[in-house]
């Protein structure tokens, strides 16, 4: 079994150096975005004022969202004159986020700037939870490690939903940790990053149903270890106690609040959202082929950076990087599919690749199901999957750094660190297209 390496300093002065170069482009973001120009935001912040100034959860009902009224005030861009009041549609979300932020509300007079650099600095912790994943997974191999997290961090459309009043910032955030804790348990013979991992769960199920699915990768672990003998089917079973007691809490009061069995209430959710555009109707007007098509290129668009309420697209030209960066990362881990393994990590690395393919694999599918019944070809519902894509994606320019180390072997150090390099010009992406987040909606850089 392999044993962990320690932490080392490289990899403490590495991750302090991304995150705050991310910090400052999430404080850009949350400056220079106008108000409410990120998906959903005045939603979620009528549910932060709803505890704040009334300490009460909001029950989400009949009159809570008003497609036509939603539309006209996006179109006309958040004028002064049109309440956001109105829009409460996100009432029935768990409460752990708006909990964290309703002291931030009151202590700020409701600032949106001050909510947006509170989900700001939850985003940090997010990547320091990927650096410390990364380096789990690619130990000893710190440029790697480094790579991966500034794959999380630089994104501009993850920088741009984590500068936002969004759940997803907390949520991601769990997701991230619960990940760690699960790939660490993987070199371990103890069981306590289990019973961690199993209250981060539960710390998913009070935060956002998006990130419901670390219940895959822990139950795969649970799974295995059972397999090898490291653990019986009960203690398992227990492990998983800490999870259910959080989220049963939650469970119980939606139960009572909407009734059985809409425990997360969805079922209340589809019936408010009445006007959203859905998928059955675009499949009748456009056809699959068509609709499939307009799936894959706004999804992948907004990924990397579709801003505002998906009307500012960046240039194509730009996306077509993107495109042929991919291309050259889906090769690159064809290339070095067969790269041999030393004994003492196969089965680590073996067990870890399931576990990042259970969390890869449930958020597509998490992501599928949503889209059978409404339109929501965003990208973002992809990102609590953004572990596993990063170390893809480092892995995959990996290949083509130890080509060019083969070819060119005096440029052998500085090509370790291709992976990190390309991150970095993520980051410089993000500030190129600040102007067009900050006021040129409908534009294109």
């Amino acid at each position: 079994m392999r044993s962990a390496v320690q932490a080392p300093v490289g990899l403490r002065t590495g991750l302090a150096a991304i995150v705050a170069l991310y910090l400052l482009l999430a404080t850009l973001y949350a400056w220079f975005t106008p108000a409410w120009q990120n998906p959903d935001e005045p939603a979620h912040y009528n549910y932060i004022r709803q505890l704040a100034e009334n300490g009460s959860l909001p029950v989400l009902q009949a009159g809570d969202y008003d497609q036509q009224y939603l539309a006209d005030i996006v179109a006309r861009r958040f004028p002064p004159q049109l309440s956001i009041a109105a829009l409460r549609y996100e009432g029935h979300q768990p409460p752990l986020y708006y909990l964290l932020l309703a002291p931030v509300y009151r202590a700020s007079n409701g600032s949106l700037l001050a909510l947006r650099l509170a989900s700001a600095l939850l985003g940090a912790l997010l990547v320091v939870c990927a650096g410390l994943a990364a380096w789990e997974y690619f130990q000893p191999q710190l440029p790697l490690a480094l790579a991966a997290a500034a794959f999380v961090a630089f994104i501009p459309q993850h920088v741009a939903m984590l500068a936002s009043v969004n759940n997803d910032a907390l949520a991601e955030l769990w997701m991230m940790l619960g990940l760690w804790l699960l790939l660490r348990g993987s070199a371990a013979r103890h069981t306590r990053h289990y019973w961690l991992a199993s209250l981060v769960l539960g710390l998913c199920f009070i935060t956002k149903a998006t990130v419901y699915i670390l219940l895959l990768p822990m139950l795969l672990a649970l799974w295995l270890d059972w397999r090898a003998g490291r653990s019986t089917r009960g203690a398992g079973i227990a492990q998983l106690l800490p999870a259910l007691l959080l989220g049963g809490l939650w469970w119980a009061r939606n139960a009572a609040v909407y009734g059985w069995p809409d425990v997360l209430g969805l079922q209340r959710h589809a019936a408010v959202v009445a006007g959203q555009p859905r998928t059955a109707d675009w499949l009748a007007q456009f056809g699959a082929a068509q609709l499939l098509r307009r799936m894959l290129a706004t999804t992948f668009n907004s990924f990397w950076g579709q801003f505002g309420w998906m009307s500012a697209p960046m240039s194509g030209r730009i996306y077509a990087l993107l495109w042929l960066l991919c291309a050259a990362i889906v090769a690159g881990l064809w290339l070095g599919r067969a790269a041999p393994t030393s004994a003492d990590t196969t089965a680590v690395r073996r067990r870890q690749h399931l576990l990042l393919l259970a969390a890869a694999g449930g958020t597509l599918l998490a992501f599928l199901y949503y889209n059978f019944s409404f339109v929501q070809h965003q990208g973002r519902y992809l990102f609590p999957a953004l572990l596993p894509l990063a170390i893809a994606a480092t892995r995959g320019l990996s290949v083509w750094a130890q080509r060019c180390a083969a070819r060119w072997p005096a440029a052998s150090r500085a090509a370790a660190w291709l992976p990190l390099s390309v991150a970095l010009l993520l980051a410089a992406l993000c500030v190129w297209v600040l102007p067009l987040i900050a006021g040129s909606a409908g534009a294109a850089l």
